[in-house]
């Protein structure tokens, strides 16, 4: 949490030991570390995964955190 409320985090994603596929929230945007995961960036975006991807990170997740860290 920042000081002026607002929220930074981001989510990444390995196989087999190295980078996937990240998650760039300021973006809202998948990052695929290689043309393998390439194909999976374009079929997440398709499918809606990003919005679902930003509404954990900017809600669920600090909610959760508020909740059992005593915010």
């Amino acid at each position: 949490f920042l000081s002026d409320g607002s929220v930074h985090g981001f989510s990444r994603r390995g196989y087999d030991g190295r980078d996937f596929i990240s998650f760039d929230l300021g973006f809202e945007k998948f990052v695929a570390a290689d043309s393998a995961a390439e194909i999976t960036r374009r079929r997440w975006e398709q499918e809606g995964v990003a919005e679902a991807r930003t509404n954990y990170l900017k809600h669920e997740c600090p909610e959760g955190l508020r909740k059992y860290v005593g915010y």
